[in-house]
């Protein structure tokens, strides 16, 4: 076994190698060596990956003296994929090994072959396809229609981090995932990833999705917590995902201004981790509204800050009363507690919170005439 295990512990430099200029040496030969040591070490994974005091010591040999975050015994399974997308974007490859690794991307090895798709011919899809999603797609729009390309783009991502939620083992748990997708969601300019992301959100609340079977058992106003989507895997998705949002404010801000209200109210009903923050960014947002006696209306404290119009912050709130009863029901209480806070006034242009609960409710009884 400790055969074994130093043979694990070659798998970062392997790596490191098959990204820098010494490929620039490779010939055919070697380039057939490197995929054989990368079928091995997957071979190790699918050996071992039931075998729990097997998988941690492999998982430890990986980690050792690695920077953060380190590779993990669940990279063993996709060393294949690592290899190849490492020397399919390394320049240095020369023309010979270059054409020897696109031989081996279309025609896998036959030990690759079975039910599970895993083979490099995976690995070649997938990157043509996430090429070609890249390129420019006109002028940014809210992920709320949901067409075919942002639809594909969100199941990619949630397709991976299930495989990352399923097969991570305890010592690298949510920090070193959460380190990963942000490597990942980094890569997009920020609306676009902004779009990935809620996208991916929605789709686990589509009919037959893990999220949204859990979901159907809290229509009674409980609402689908990030860390409560499924007992299957999907909470953790979720979770993940709701964690890179939440996790920096400034990040979190341009989402919801970028966004409509329609949607995200969506996601404030169904991800309580959500709803509480963002209502949170709404008050803070209202609060630097000043009323303006000229011109009769609430203005920006300052015109030059990412911040919302008193139109936008009424639709915003609008929407959130448009949701569940319980959405409803918070919204309305968020805003009587602020009103409370700003002097309790009842005419208006003294308190924005004041203005806004009378737009609501004004709102809300026409909505009942109908």
């Amino acid at each position: 076994m400790e055969a074994v295990l130093e043979q694990v512990e070659q798998l970062p430099a392997l790596l490191a190698v098959s990204r820098s200029a010494l490929v620039r040496d490779w010939d055919a030969l070697t380039l057939d060596r490197a995929l054989e040591w990368a079928r091995y070490f997957q071979h190790l994974h699918d050996r071992f990956r039931t075998r729990p005091r097997l998988r941690e010591a492999l998982g430890r040999r990986l980690r050792r003296g690695q920077p953060s975050p380190p590779l993990g015994f669940p990279h063993l399974g996709r060393c294949p994929q690592l290899l190849g997308l490492a020397l399919l974007e390394n320049r240095a490859l020369p023309p010979a090994a270059c054409r020897r690794l696109i031989h081996s991307l279309l025609q896998p090895a036959a030990a690759e072959a079975g039910p599970e798709p895993r083979s490099l011919a995976l690995l070649a899809r997938r990157k043509a396809a996430s090429r070609l999603l890249a390129l420019p797609s006109g002028p940014p729009r809210a992920p709320e229609g949901m067409g075919p390309q942002l639809r594909t783009e969100g199941q990619l991502l949630l397709s991976r981090l299930r495989e990352e939620v399923r097969e991570a083992e305890p010592a690298w748990e949510a920090a070193g995932r959460l380190r990963w997708l942000s490597g990942v969601l980094e890569e997009l300019p920020q609306p676009r990833a902004f779009e990935v992301v809620a996208a991916a959100l929605l789709l686990l609340l589509r009919p037959g999705s893990d999220a949204e079977q859990a979901g159907d058992r809290d229509r009674d106003g409980k609402s689908l917590d990030g860390k409560q989507a499924s007992a299957t895997g999907d909470e953790g998705v979720a979770g993940l995902l709701l964690s890179w949002l939440l996790g920096n404010l400034e990040r979190f801000s341009a989402f919801c201004l970028f966004l409509p209200g329609s949607l995200l109210a969506s996601l404030a009903g169904h991800y309580s981790q959500f709803s509480r923050p963002y209502l949170d960014l709404l008050t803070g947002w209202g609060s630097r509204l000043l009323y303006d006696p000229l011109q009769g209306q609430w203005v920006k404290s300052c015109l030059d800050k990412a911040e919302l119009s008193w139109e936008e912050l009424r639709e915003r709130f609008t929407c959130l009363c448009q949701g569940s009863a319980l959405l409803r029901g918070q919204t309305q209480a968020a805003l009587k507690l602020l009103k409370a806070r700003d002097g309790d006034f009842t005419v208006c242009g003294l308190s924005v919170w004041t203005d806004l609960l009378m737009e609501v409710e004004e709102y809300l009884r026409k909505e009942a005439k109908r």
